[in-house]
């Protein structure tokens, strides 16, 4: 459902998190290899999310990118999903069609609906904190 790079600005997100709950800074390498994602990409996607707000990066030694704890409990997942993908993930077709819509639905379209809305409330109810607290404490987990 979602883009390559929303998956990986999400996993980055919960990693600098959990770095971030921790005291720390992470570099863009360390939360590529963490994520298993290229370091270029990586590197863009770090920016886009640092311009808007969702990340700070702080250069030079002892630098890296961090996100206030405060602003940990604030930040809903939606957020990230927006910067990334917008919103076309509340909008596509289920089937990938192009003309699907409530007055031309495709055969999923309504059980698709269902699904997308689930999603948008997931989103807009899930913080930073809580999905770095699970992946801090070994309950969930970002990598095999």
């Amino acid at each position: 459902m979602f883009s390559k790079a929303c998956e990986y600005a999400i996993r980055a997100v919960i990693f600098i998190s959990v770095s971030s709950l921790k005291g720390e800074r992470v570099g863009f390498k360390e939360i590529a290899k963490e994520i298993d994602a290229p370091e270029a990409f990586t590197a863009k996607i770090l920016q886009k999310l640092s311009k808007c707000g969702i990340l700070e990066s702080v250069k030079g030694v002892g630098g890296g990118f961090e996100i206030a704890i405060s602003r940990l409990e604030q930040i809903k997942l939606c957020e990230v999903v927006h910067v990334i993908d917008s919103d076309s993930i509340y909008k596509g077709c289920g089937l990938g069609l192009s003309q699907c819509a409530e007055e031309h639905p495709c055969p999923v379209h309504f059980k698709f609906k269902e699904i997308r809305d689930s999603l948008k409330r997931m989103l807009e109810t899930t913080t930073l904190m809580e999905l770095a607290n699970g992946a801090k404490s070994g309950k969930t987990f970002l990598k095999i």
